[in-house]
């Protein structure tokens, strides 16, 4: 199986919705553990990387597409 890849700001979709109804969330920080940020209500939630990558589907927007060209 394929590892995921995922970088700082990126707009990922988790498998379970946020309570507040939104499924994509933004990924603000990274190490051991992992913040991230519902787009929806901006609540963040810090969980362990490897949780993250079990309960990650796919990355919806990368960090670096959002950048304007210069």
């Amino acid at each position: 199986m394929e590892r995921k890849t995922f970088e700082l700001g990126d707009i990922v979709q988790m498998k379970k919705p946020h309570p507040c109804g939104s499924n994509e969330m933004e990924i603000i920080r990274m190490g051991m553990d992992i913040r991230i940020k519902c787009v929806g209500c901006q609540h963040s939630v810090l969980i362990p990387r490897a949780k993250f990558e079990k309960n990650m589907k796919k990355v919806l927007r990368h960090a670096n597409t959002n950048d304007e060209n210069p």
